[in-house]
């Protein structure tokens, strides 16, 4: 955990924006009877982070003995510091709706929570828990998913092929980033365990990005960052592309505009607005013109 604080550190210095959280975790993390020791241990960390530092805690799940006691420790002392808490094995609204009154019996009144969504019952549920205002984000827990269905999906279907091509892993994974578009929230693809395999994990991560429409993916082992981040940030082309385009809307009182032969209008402003913007949250170098939108200075020859 200590390494990963470090490494979100020095990454946030070389591209000049934090562009990947951590999430201290408890469920996995912790060894049985030392629950209590390990939620001190993540909260002290949490509080010791650097102040530009985005860091979260996956607790145990509603049902377990340790939930509210890691909530109270957790989120009772360091919320201010906290970007989200993290719940796994989330099943349906009701069980949000115990996170959410755990949250606020801390004082955590605005932190937001991601949901770790893990059974083919939840994914059911997958537009009803998305819809929740506090839930920001919903990640899809692929080994337990394939687990779930008691061998009838191969275990093929937790692989780096198998999780893209057998159809109800590939339709959890549809289902879950469409609820999450339908109600504003984010998407966040599973891990790949294959973390020696860069090509896997940047073949992963290009999939769930571009066919998938997932805008974030969990990591597991350091190498996997950069990957990731190239896969979920625009390209240069596309970021010169949409700043000529928003530039040239600006210029014409976002009224319809014709650029290289085609016809755009505020709808499709809107899309390259999102992907300037998300090119800023992933570190990428934009053109001057477009740094102004952010307040970032853009340097003067004297």
């Amino acid at each position: 955990m200590r390494k990963s604080l470090q490494l979100q550190a020095d990454m946030t210095q070389e591209f000049g924006a934090c562009v990947f959280d951590v999430t201290l975790d408890c469920e996995d993390g912790a060894p049985v009877g030392g629950e209590e020791e390990h939620a001190a241990l993540v909260t002290e960390l949490a509080l010791g982070a650097a102040p530009q530092a985005r860091v979260g805690v996956r607790v145990h799940p509603v049902d377990h003995p340790s939930f509210e006691a890691d909530m109270a420790t957790i989120a009772g002392q360091a919320a201010n510091r906290l970007t989200h808490i993290m719940v796994p094995k989330v099943e349906s609204v009701a069980d949000v709706q115990l996170a959410e009154q755990a949250l606020l019996q801390a004082g955590a009144h605005d932190l937001p929570l991601h949901v770790l969504i893990e059974s083919p019952a939840a994914v059911h549920r997958a537009f009803d828990i998305a819809a929740h205002p506090r839930v920001q984000s919903i990640s899809f827990g692929l080994m337990d998913f394939v687990s779930a269905h008691g061998g009838a999906i191969p275990a093929e279907g937790m692989g780096i092929e198998g999780q893209f091509t057998h159809p109800l892993v590939l339709r959890a994974k549809l289902d879950i980033a469409s609820a999450c578009h339908a109600h504003g929230k984010v998407p966040s693809h599973g891990v790949v365990t294959e973390f020696k395999n860069l090509d896997a994990i940047r073949m992963a991560a290009q999939k769930a990005a571009r066919e998938l429409g997932y805008t974030r993916m969990w990591s597991i082992h350091p190498d996997q960052i950069r990957p990731i981040l190239e896969a979920m940030a625009p390209s240069e082309a596309q970021i010169d592309q949409a700043s000529e385009i928003i530039l040239a809307a600006q210029t014409a009182q976002w009224a319809p505009i014709s650029h290289a032969g085609q016809l755009h209008d505020r709808a499709s402003y809107r899309f390259f607005w999102q992907l300037i913007e998300r090119a800023h949250k992933t570190g990428r170098r934009l053109p001057p013109q477009m740094r102004i939108f952010f307040n970032e200075p853009v340097g003067v020859v004297a």
